[in-house]
């Protein structure tokens, strides 16, 4: 793990097996089991200053530096919007995000039997591995440990901050397997979404963004089933693209279907709102937003890539920092 010096980010490595590693003299090694909650606490307890914790999980094909450069991005993205279009965030006052980026082998081919082989990567890193379990250690850590920016009785949660994951990719299969973990009930006061505080689970997430997800369309009705409950407050949302071939041409042939990334949320546990990706100076009414699933159609601008993923990688933009800062302003 490390912090980076450009903006509040640290970093959770996982090794192929989902285990987290840390840094040592002789590289990177796994955490001791008997560690974990310590490096944890080490490494990952949220700043004071901070009223907002975003975990992002990245997708196929990318680096750890890569990995990395997307975060800043993204985080300089909604830096700008949110000094530019502060008005369309009343709640959001202010907004002081603070970033765990989760980084995995995800490197392969670009041809078919690389997307197999990361597909299947993911998938077993999740649920024959320790990623889901960890993911959802690290989620409740930081919920347990949530400071107080303002006063707790108004605010989503006990401790005043709030709590977004964002993915990619596949990186939204762990998120989505993460959250289906949970156990145990939270404690404390809820307000803003509709969607009541979740009881029996760990942790309480505030929004969940899904950029691009590598998944096949009834994936929340077929696999990620706990989603329709919770621990979720906020909504699922979920962006595609059909310029993203990357969920479209190659998941078509590896699944012998269409990803969520390419056509949208298929059939769900709940019903499912159909949107498009607004521009940046345009708000999102809460009304919109406030659903279990909403899928949202950024065809219109998530349109630049070459090559065998298309525009599977062209999240970055400033709609989709708008879309974050909305989720976030609408969860207060």
């Amino acid at each position: 793990m490390n912090t980076s010096v450009r903006l509040p980010v640290r970093t959770v490595d996982l090794a192929s097996d989902g285990w987290p590693l840390e840094d040592t003299a002789g590289g990177l090694r796994p955490v001791p089991a008997d560690r974990l909650l310590d490096h944890f606490a080490e490494e990952l307890r949220p700043p004071d200053w901070a009223t907002d914790l975003i975990v992002y999980v990245h997708g196929w094909q990318t680096k750890p530096d890569s990995a990395l450069t997307a975060v800043h991005r993204l985080l300089a993205l909604t830096d700008a919007q949110y000094g530019s279009g502060r008005a369309l965030y009343p709640q959001l006052r202010p907004w002081r995000p603070w970033t765990v980026l989760v980084r995995w082998p995800s490197r392969s081919l670009p041809s078919l039997g690389g997307y197999r082989r990361i597909r299947d990567r993911a998938h077993a890193m999740s649920t024959d591995g320790y990623a889901a379990q960890i993911i959802g250690q690290l989620l409740g850590y930081l919920d347990a440990h949530r400071a107080d920016p303002a006063a707790p009785d108004v605010l989503a949660n006990g401790d005043g901050q709030y709590l977004h994951l964002v993915g990619h990719s596949f990186g939204c299969r762990f998120l989505c397997e993460a959250v289906q973990w949970a156990a145990d009930p939270p404690s404390g006061a809820t307000l803003g979404w509709s969607t009541p505080e979740p009881a029996g689970r760990p942790f309480t997430v505030d929004s969940m963004l899904l950029l691009q997800m590598a998944a096949p369309r009834d994936a929340f009705a077929t696999t990620f089933t706990a989603l329709g409950e919770a621990p979720l407050r906020g909504p699922v949302v979920a962006t595609y693209s059909q310029h993203d071939r990357a969920t479209g041409f190659w998941h078509l042939r590896a699944e012998k279907r269409a990803g969520i990334g390419y056509a949208g949320i298929g059939t769900a546990p709940a019903p499912v709102s159909a949107i498009r990706l607004l521009p940046p100076e345009e708000p999102y009414p809460l009304a919109v937003l406030d659903h279990r699933f909403v899928s949202v159609d950024a065809s219109d601008v998530f349109v630049d890539g070459r090559g065998p993923a298309g525009a599977h990688s062209d999240h970055l933009r400033t709609e989709s920092a708008h879309l974050l800062l909305s989720l976030a302003d609408h969860c207060r």
